[in-house]
């Protein structure tokens, strides 16, 4: 497969450049998660973009995108990272959320959350995951109990990303208390500052901040803030969860250039390093490439009409397993110095390598274990019986 872009697709790739090189900040954020200084950093990077209408671009105008395709919204990422843009503090939102409000939300809701979520005014968490259900999502006990015109959400909730910072969350709760498993769940949103949520955060390995729990005891949150119908809750979120695996939360472009690093960080080092190590790095490179032309496929399918199906498993297995062989790769190119922080006085070029590394341990967990992939790609793929 070799992609060939219109004289139209390239003249916004031009545009897109042209923006990045005059926008995007000079020196690094701080992290998002280790300081609200860092994360309100970022949310003034998000009004940037929404400035220049870049926030997220295949929404529809009036709701503070540019009404553009799939194809273009991959150019653009890999625009974005090749000019070193800073992450995206509101990705549960912009990535997550939004897609799925787009075909599950009224009117009235799209037009009440997207352009504040597209202006950085609302950052979002997603509370899925509870003590006792975090892979199994059929599992939540969490409820979520009808009075009036009114949810009395009751519950636990577990890793939720941004939700130390963020503004709001989207979660799953069981409106029906008879109910079991798959059935009686429902999807509601509701704000981080009501009455009766309180979030803890959990330190990571490195410190930071970048998950926290919820703890949910009697807060009263409008039946408006239901997305979907009651009881509809397993089917948006198995929908969520396919743009989440199989999409827009790992654009190809953010694999492509770190294996670009990768190529570079060899070169500098070929003389001092094992041969084998060669085989490694040209794996990396194309396995980034044949991702970045599954996801091209992919997106071109859902032009034509398609919808995102279980094979959202095969990508999610696929970019989280070459995140870890490509990271792993760069600390085995560092050698010693790859234990070093980007500080220390003999770092050198470690270049947030062993950061990434840390980081990208966690992909086989999160947006569904692998364990759990595999399961779906056996039953819904390849009509195996369950074990």
């Amino acid at each position: 497969m070799k992609l060939t872009y219109t004289p139209e697709q390239e003249a916004f790739r031009r545009e897109v450049r042209g923006w990045m090189e005059a926008h995007v900040p000079a020196k690094p954020l701080p992290s998002f998660d280790a300081s609200r200084e860092g994360f309100e950093a970022h949310r003034q990077w998000e009004r940037t973009l929404n400035s220049g209408r870049w926030g997220m671009v295949t929404w529809p105008e009036a709701y503070g995108g540019r009404a553009l395709d799939l194809i273009q919204w991959l150019i653009f990422e890999e625009e974005y990272y090749r000019a070193g843009a800073p992450l995206r503090v509101n990705q549960n939102g912009i990535f997550l959320l939004a897609p799925t409000m787009m075909e599950f939300g009224s009117a009235e809701q799209k037009a009440r959350f997207l352009p504040r979520m597209a202006a950085g005014d609302d950052i979002w968490a997603q509370a899925w995951s509870e003590p006792q259900a975090g892979s199994d999502l059929a599992g939540v006990r969490a409820s979520a109990t009808l009075d009036g015109d009114h949810y009395v959400l009751n519950g636990h909730k577990i890793w939720s990303s941004r939700a130390v910072f963020a503004d709001w969350a989207f979660g799953l709760f069981r409106t029906d208390p008879a109910s079991e498993r798959h059935k009686g769940l429902s999807l509601i949103l509701f704000p981080l500052s009501a009455e009766g949520v309180r979030v803890q955060a959990i330190p990571q390995i490195d410190g930071e901040t970048g998950f926290a729990e919820i703890f949910l005891e009697g807060a009263r949150i409008p039946v408006e803030n239901r997305l979907g119908e009651e009881g509809q809750g397993w089917a948006i979120c198995m929908a969520t969860a396919g743009f989440e695996r199989g999409l827009m939360l790992r654009s190809p472009a953010r694999y492509q250039v770190a294996a670009q690093k990768l190529v570079q960080l060899y070169r500098r080092h070929e003389n001092e390093v094992d041969p084998t190590v060669k085989a490694a790095v040209m794996q990396a490179w194309m396995d980034s490439e044949a991702y970045a032309l599954s996801i091209y496929a992919t997106a071109s399918r859902l032009m034509a009409g398609g919808k995102i199906g279980p094979e959202a498993s095969t990508n999610k297995i696929f970019w989280s397993e070459m995140d870890i062989a490509l990271h792993r790769t760069a600390l085995a190119i560092l050698g010693p110095r790859a234990e070093l922080l980007d500080t220390a006085p003999d770092a050198g070029d470690v270049d947030g390598w062993l950061g990434g590394y840390l980081f990208s341990l966690a992909g086989p967990i999160y947006a569904g274990t692998n364990e759990v992939q595999r399961n779906i790609i056996a039953e819904r793929m390849l009509g195996l019986p369950k074990g």
